[in-house]
């Protein structure tokens, strides 16, 4: 059996560009990519903070450094520059994986620099 797991997020992302005439997918800074382990081409969920909006796309490599984050194609109507996204991608792991599974949590502040990283995820309190 298999169960499918949070494999990495990229936690409050500002949308750096929303670009509508484009093939699809979301450009995502080289490094951050990276730092998450999400690989070029890999299916991401997307979760708008500021609007409620969840949609499936891909992930494409965008230039190491320049902190970008771009929602392109028909989910630019999902996501304006500015936003508040979670980035997340998932994968299925057999029982034995899960026993060392723990995901790559890279937290972002403004302008998409990193805050901090993790692989355990906080506790919410009551």
């Amino acid at each position: 059996m298999h169960t499918i797991m949070l494999k990495a997020k990229l936690h409050m992302a500002r949308v750096t560009h929303a670009v509508l005439n484009y093939e699809g997918s979301c450009a995502i800074d080289g490094d951050l990519l990276d730092m998450a382990g999400i690989r070029e081409n890999e299916q991401i969920q997307i979760y708008n903070v500021e609007n409620g909006e969840r949609f499936t796309t891909y992930a494409i490599r965008g230039e190491e450094g320049s902190k970008l984050i771009s929602i392109n194609g028909a989910a630019a109507h999902l996501a304006a520059p500015g936003h508040r996204i979670i980035i997340c991608s998932y994968a299925h792991y057999s029982d034995a994986e899960l026993e060392k599974h723990q995901p790559a949590l890279v937290y972002l502040q403004e302008g998409n620099q990193v805050s901090h990283t993790s692989n355990i995820m906080p506790v919410q309190l009551a």
